[in-house]
C-alpha cells in the first residue's frame, strides 16, 4: 500500500494540491441476530476503496473509488483536485491546518480472541441459548438476541509525509425481552446489557463471553413481564433521581458529546446533526455543571468503542479535558478548526465513516470521569428519589440544551431504599442545570465504558462508533413525568 499511497501523493502535488492525503480502507462487518428461536440474520460484508483529500487554490477537493488500483489513481486525484478548484470559487479564506503534522506508527486493537475465528456454530448457540431462556419466561411474547463484529484495516498518508497503518476489530452483542398485555396493547422491554440490547467495544470475543447473556436472559424476561404491572411513574416538578451508568453514558453522548463538536459550534455541520449551544465566547468559562462534573474526550482507553491509535487526519489519539470541575474547558477539534480558534493543535477527533466520506469531528471515548460515591451509598443517602435504569427514549433539541429521555425501568427509592418498581418513567431538563443539578457521581467500581454504535451525522449521513465512560449519578431537583 506504501507506493499506492506515493502514486497518488504524488499525483496530487503534480496537479497543483499544495497538500494531499490519502486513506486506503478495507471493513469487514459480521452480524448475527436470532429472533423467537430462529435465526434471523447471518451476513458477512466486506468493503475495500481508497479516498483522497486535497487543498488547492486554498480549498478543499475529495474524490473516492471502490478500485485499489494504480490506474484509477489518476482519475480520482484529477476529480478531488477539479472539486477544490471548484470550491475556491466561493470561499471565504483559504485552509489553514496549522503546524506540519508527520506522523509514523502501527496501531493494532488487542483482543485475547479474534472474533472472526470462533466458530459460527459457537456464536449462534450462545444467543439461541440466551433466547430459549427468555421465552421460558410466561408473557414473553418476543426474544431477541444479536452479536456484531468488525475490522477495519486502515493505511493513512499524506504529503506532509505521515504515512500510518491501524486494525481495528470491535466485538458487541445483545439480548432484548419483549412482554404485552393483549388486553391493554401495553408493551414492556427490557435489554441487556444496554438499551436496545447491544453494547460495542474495541475488544475481542472474549467480550461476548464476559456478556453473559444466557445467564441474564432469565432476570430481564422476568423484569419485563413485572413492569406490565408496575406502577406508574409519578409526575413531580422537582425530584431526585439516581441514574445508572448506561443511562448517564446515553445523557453525555446527547448533551455533553455532541455540543463540543467544534464544527457544529463554527456552523459547518448544522444539518443532521445540528448546532450548539457552546459558543465560542463560552470557552474557559462557562459552568457547565456542579463541581462533581469532570469529562474528558479520551481515544486512549483499553476497550473503548472510540479508542484508535490515530485519527483520519494522522493526529495521535489524545486525553482533552472538556469540562473540569464544572467548568466548560475544550472542545473535540480537527486541524482546521483548531487553527479558527487559536486553539494550537488539533486534538485528534476527526474521524471518516469507510474510504469514501471525508472526516469529521466526531466523538471519542467521551467519558465522564469517576467520583468518590460508592453506588449503592449514592440510594442510601436518598430519603425520597427514583432510580433509572437503561435508556428507552430520547428527544433533545439542536442545540443539546432541551431534552426529554425515557428509561425501560425505575424503582422508588424511600429511606434509602429501592421499594416499588416503577414503569414509563421519563426526566426532563436543560442540560446546564441539569449537570449542574448533581450532587453525587460513583466511583471506579461502577465505571463502565459504554459502547454506542449508531451515531450518526453529516449529509451524507456517517454513522460512528463512540464510547462514553460512566457510572451512576444523582441529580437533585429534575423534573420527572408529565407536568401540566
Amino acid at each position: 500500500m506504501k507506493d499506492f499511497a506515493a502514486r497518488a501523493l504524488n499525483q496530487a502535488q503534480m496537479k497543483g494540491a499544495t497538500y494531499a492525503d490519502i486513506r486506503i480502507v478495507t471493513r469487514t462487518t459480521q452480524h448475527i441476530a436470532v429472533k423467537n428461536g430462529i435465526v434471523e440474520a447471518l451476513e458477512q460484508n466486506e468493503s475495500q476503496g481508497f479516498g483522497v483529500r486535497v487543498i488547492a487554490n486554498g480549498a478543499w477537493g475529495f474524490a473516492a473509488s471502490a478500485r485499489v488500483d494504480m490506474r484509477e489513481i489518476e482519475r480520482v486525484v484529477a476529480q478531488a483536485v477539479a472539486i477544490a478548484r471548484a470550491s475556491a470559487l466561493t470561499k471565504t479564506r483559504d485552509v489553514n491546518l496549522g503546524a506540519r503534522i508527520e506522523a509514523h506508527g502501527r496501531f493494532e486493537t488487542p483482543v485475547a480472541r479474534d472474533p472472526f475465528l470462533v466458530p459460527m456454530q459457537e456464536k449462534i448457540g450462545v444467543l439461541m441459548k440466551a433466547d430459549a431462556e427468555m421465552r421460558r419466561v410466561p408473557g414473553i411474547k418476543v426474544a431477541r438476541g444479536e452479536m456484531e463484529f468488525q475490522r477495519e484495516d486502515k493505511t493513512f498518508a499524506s504529503s506532509e509525509g505521515s504515512f500510518i497503518t491501524q486494525s481495528i476489530i470491535e466485538s458487541g452483542c445483545g439480548i432484548v425481552a419483549m412482554a404485552s398485555n393483549l388486553e391493554s396493547g401495553e408493551i414492556q422491554v427490557r435489554s441487556h446489557p444496554n438499551s436496545g440490547g447491544r453494547n460495542q467495544v474495541t475488544r475481542g470475543y472474549e467480550f461476548i463471553t464476559e456478556c453473559r447473556m444466557p445467564e441474564n436472559a432469565q432476570r430481564i424476561a422476568e423484569e419485563a413481564v413485572a413492569l406490565l404491572s408496575a406502577a406508574q411513574c409519578p409526575s413531580l416538578d422537582a425530584a431526585t433521581i439516581i441514574l445508572d451508568g448506561s443511562q448517564v453514558a446515553l445523557q453525555v453522548h446527547e448533551s455533553c458529546g455532541h455540543p463540543i463538536e467544534l464544527d457544529r459550534v463554527l456552523g459547518t455541520e448544522a444539518a443532521f446533526a445540528g448546532t450548539s449551544f457552546l459558543t465560542p465566547e463560552k470557552l474557559g468559562n462557562f459552568r457547565y455543571g456542579s463541581d462533581v462534573i469532570n469529562i474528558t474526550a479520551d481515544a486512549t482507553i483499553p476497550g473503548g468503542l472510540g479508542t484508535f491509535g490515530f485519527d483520519d487526519e494522522g493526529v495521535a489519539a489524545q486525553k482533552t479535558d472538556i469540562i473540569k470541575n464544572g467548568l466548560f474547558v475544550g472542545y473535540m477539534t480537527s486541524r482546521e478548526s483548531a487553527q479558527e480558534l487559536k486553539l494550537g493543535h488539533s486534538n485528534g477527533t476527526m474521524r471518516a465513516d469507510g474510504w469514501n466520506r471525508i472526516p469529521l469531528i466526531r466523538m471519542t471515548n467521551v467519558s465522564l470521569l469517576p467520583g468518590t460515591w460508592n453506588a449503592d451509598d449514592l440510594i442510601t443517602s436518598t430519603d425520597d428519589g427514583i432510580w433509572m435504569e437503561t435508556n428507552r427514549s430520547w428527544s433533545i433539541d439542536d442545540k443539546r440544551l432541551n431534552f426529554q429521555f425515557g428509561t425501560e425501568m425505575a424503582w422508588e427509592i424511600k429511606s434509602g431504599k429501592k421499594t416499588r418498581m416503577l414503569k414509563n418513567a421519563t426526566y426532563t431538563g436543560i442540560t446546564p442545570q441539569f449537570w449542574g443539578a448533581c450532587d453525587a457521581v460513583a466511583n471506579e467500581n461502577s465505571w463502565i465504558v459504554w459502547g454506542t454504535p449508531n451515531c450518526g451525522k453529516g449529509q451524507p449521513p456517517q454513522v460512528a462508533h463512540t464510547g462514553h465512560g460512566a457510572s451512576p449519578a444523582r441529580f437533585r431537583g429534575i423534573r420527572v413525568g408529565v407536568i401540566k
